[in-house]
């Protein structure tokens, strides 16, 4: 079948993306889904940092790539293998497909497959298989299909419809709107995974987040819901701060300020308990290692460019206790998390829904992917109706 769907060509193409156009809105053959795989109709995408990530050349990607990884959809086909979903369900895309055998999901650390890493870092779906094409002879890659193009991140989210793999979908319930179902798959994912799963983050604790994007936000709401007596926003513009603040933020403070690290560890009594860096930048990462107090720790789930490099006092993490986590996807079970996630947030415990900043069109998209680097968005979804 014939759908439209942003397709990235070239990274690196310099701002303003409304001018450059780094990605083309324009027609691509889908392929039916193959074994254990789905058809699903997309109905809500969410921008996030990862995306631009690909069209800024930060994080390098097969080329050319139909970009997009958060997102929610509707099943509209089931390959063969598939009896647990039915048409019509709603699910949630997760980014990081667990193929359920490697030693990580065998142990319950789905976020680390290495099959689903491996099928990721290729451009394909789980198994190594590709479902999408270019019409009319514009250009793509050799393979299973003359003119093949790319999945990013196993789902190929900005388009109308996407063929997946079965382990990158997490069934929902169906009368969850479409545009905050779609911020489950990534942003809350994410950012609350790092508080309940990778700092298991105790009632009474003080935290900190640095970043305040969907992520951060998604991890000061989970801050806040795990019972921490403070917690802190650091952010380098003022209306997020001001937003941290109406959600229960107890203080801000502007990331640009010479002194914030001195003036934050004053205001919490020598630092947090735990300070979780979700900007993606090793300054932000180094912040919010000098922020932690003696005995904390430091969760990171930002994705800098390959070629950082983070420096630190090595006895520090001994004579002071400390520890330095990554995470990725929230250290998550998606099954288990992403329910449980709509559950406290139908309970007003992670109120995800003040994280949406705008609704757009994929014809819209790159403007808006001008405002996503400059830091102006928390979250633009786009609605594919």
């Amino acid at each position: 079948m014939r759908v439209r769907a942003a397709v990235l060509r070239q990274a690196g193409l310099p701002m303003p993306y409304a001018q450059s156009r780094p990605l083309s809105v324009e027609e691509v053959e889908l392929a039916e889904p193959g074994p254990g795989e789905l058809l699903v109709k997309i109905r809500a995408a969410g921008l996030c940092h990862s995306d631009l990530s690909a069209i800024n050349g930060d994080r390098p990607w097969p080329m050319p790539i139909v970009v997009g990884h958060e997102a929610a959809a509707e099943v509209v086909g089931l390959g063969p293998g598939v009896e647990d979903l039915a048409i019509g369900d709603h699910v949630v895309l997760v980014f990081r497909p667990a193929c359920g055998n490697c030693p990580n999901c065998a142990t319950g650390r789905p976020a680390l497959c290495g099959p689903g890493g491996e099928s990721n870092a290729d451009g394909s779906l789980l198994g190594g298989y590709r479902r999408l094409r270019a019409v009319g002879g514009a250009p793509g890659i050799g393979g299973e299909a003359a003119g093949a193009l790319n999945h990013h991140l196993g789902c190929a989210a900005f388009a109308e419809y996407a063929t997946v793999s079965r382990r990158s979908a997490v069934r929902i319930d169906p009368d969850l709107p479409w545009d905050e179902a779609a911020l489950f798959g990534c942003a809350v994912l994410t950012g609350a995974g790092a508080v309940f799963n990778t700092a298991r983050m105790e009632a009474g604790s003080s935290a900190a987040v640095v970043g305040l994007g969907g992520v951060g936000f998604a991890s000061l709401l989970a801050a806040i819901a795990a019972g921490a007596r403070s917690v802190v926003a650091v952010d380098l513009l003022p209306a997020k701060l001001a937003l941290a603040r109406e959600l229960g933020a107890t203080h801000v403070f502007d990331a640009s300020a010479p002194d914030v690290g001195d003036r934050l560890r004053a205001a919490t009594g020598g630092g947090v308990d735990y300070a979780f860096e979700m900007a993606g930048s090793v300054r932000a990462l180094e912040l919010a290692y000098r922020i932690t107090a003696r005995g904390g720790t430091t969760v990171t789930a930002g994705l800098p460019a390959p070629a950082s490099r983070l420096e630190l006092q090595a006895v520090s993490l001994v004579a002071e206790e400390r520890t330095l986590k990554g995470s990725y996807v929230g250290s998550s079970v998606p099954a288990r998390d992403v329910p449980r996630y709509v559950q406290m947030y139908r309970a007003g415990r992670l109120p995800v829904d003040r994280l949406l900043s705008e609704r757009i069109g994929l014809d819209e998209i790159n403007p808006a992917l001008d405002r996503l680097a400059r830091g102006e968005s928390i979250r633009q979804v786009i609605l594919m109706d």
